[in-house]
This record gives C-alpha cells, sequence and structure tokens, in this order.
C-alpha cells in the first residue's frame, strides 16, 4: 500500500532520523519525503486548500492507522490518502536520503462534481498523460489515483501526480515547457496542455506545492 500524507505545518523534522524511526516501526519499508523549503523558493505555488507545505510518501504491506499517528505528531490535521501509483517516467534513481536535482511539483486534483469519477480517471490517466509528457519538460511523472481518504480532511482530493523538473524550470519557462527556447513551440505547448487539463478539471481547483523530494530506504 502507497500511503500519501499532506502536512500544513514546518517539515524540516520529517527529514531527521527519528522521524525515519518511527515510520520504520511501523513497519513501513520506504520512505519519501517532499518538503517546500528554500530550495524551491521562487517557484510558483497555489490553490483553494490549506497551503500545503510538506508531503510524506509511506510504503507499507500494514495497517496504515500507526504510521498515521507518527504523521500525526507533527501536524494533527494531516490530510491522508492511499493511493495506486503508476509511474509514465520513472523518477531518476539517487542516493539514499539524497535530494533529487529537481524541482518536484506536487498537483493534488479534484474532480468536477459534474463528472463521473469512472470518466475522471480514464481522461486523466488514459488521455491526458501522454499530452503531460509531450508539452512539458518533465524527467520523472508520477501518477497516484486515491483509492481511500484515510482522514476526515481532504475528502475533495481525487489524484495526486508529482512532476519532477529541472530547477531552471522555476524562473524559465522554456526549462519548464521544454521548448527549447522557441517561443511559438512555447505557447503551443502551454496552450495544448492547458486544453487538455481542462477537459477534466484540472485547470482549476488544483493545489500546487512546489517541493525537494528526498527518499530513504528503511
Amino acid at each position: 500500500m502507497k500511503v500519501i500524507a499532506a502536512l500544513h505545518g514546518p517539515g524540516p523534522a520529517l527529514l531527521k532520523p527519528a522521524f525515519r524511526a518511527e515510520v520504520a516501526a511501523t513497519g513501513a519499508t520506504r520512505l519519501q519525503v517532499n518538503v517546500d523549503d528554500d530550495e524551491v523558493a521562487p517557484a510558483m505555488r497555489f490553490g483553494p486548500g490549506t497551503p500545503i507545505t510538506a508531503v510524506v510518501t509511506a510504503w507499507t504491506d500494514r495497517d496504515p492507522a500507526p504510521l498515521l499517528d507518527v504523521v500525526r505528531r507533527h501536524d494533527p490535521d494531516v490530510h491522508a490518502w492511499s493511493v495506486d501509483e503508476r509511474e509514465p517516467l520513472v523518477p531518476p534513481a539517487v542516493a539514499d536520503g539524497a535530494r533529487t536535482d529537481a524541482l518536484a511539483n506536487l498537483a493534488f486534483l479534484r474532480r468536477p462534481a459534474a463528472m463521473p469519477h469512472a470518466a475522471w480517471l480514464a481522461d486523466w490517466l488514459d488521455r491526458h498523460t501522454q499530452v503531460a509528457i509531450d508539452t512539458q519538460g518533465t524527467f520523472g511523472y508520477v501518477q497516484n489515483p486515491v483509492v481511500a481518504h484515510l482522514t476526515d480532511g481532504g475528502r475533495d482530493v481525487a489524484g495526486i501526480v508529482e512532476e519532477l523538473f529541472p530547477m531552471a524550470a522555476m524562473a524559465d519557462q522554456h526549462a519548464f515547457y521544454g521548448s527549447g527556447g522557441d517561443d511559438e513551440e512555447l505557447q503551443r505547448r502551454f496552450t495544448m496542455l492547458m486544453d487538455s487539463c481542462a477537459r477534466f478539471g484540472a485547470a482549476e481547483g488544483l493545489d500546487l506545492v512546489p517541493t525537494s523530494r528526498y527518499r530513504f530506504t528503511l
């Protein structure tokens, strides 16, 4: 089971050995911590929800309740979900505990009320995926459809996507969209992406969180 938890307070303690030990004690085998820190300070962030400052992801084959108890000690109002995982672009491997050299954007997606869940999921996973890869300068793309809501908060979130961009993408739209300095190509990619996002409600109503990404084997 993959569990994703969004926190709304300070995140530095999540990178400390003590937190990893607490998570490992719950039976989790892997841990990923994403933090909105100084490294990504220039990046764009927005959303209708309470600002997310850190995201904890853990893989476990046990009851997630003890894991959530650990995370709640850092944020009592954490929002958490169990998710399926798809990796259309597998992120690069890095040394255990090292920061991935990337702007790791996390987007928390909400399904439009008028769109049936099955249609929304198919449009995102089957149609939009290739559009997103073709129109952006990503080198890692991970989709996480929500399977179950593990907390009362965050019940409006239907999917979570993580996209890895070059660090230059924080200030350079050509780096973000992979358009190679061609303004016409940049506009074409931007328009194509926005039109695709609008089809399944991802052009608005989402939380975008820029982060630094760290992975740990427990």
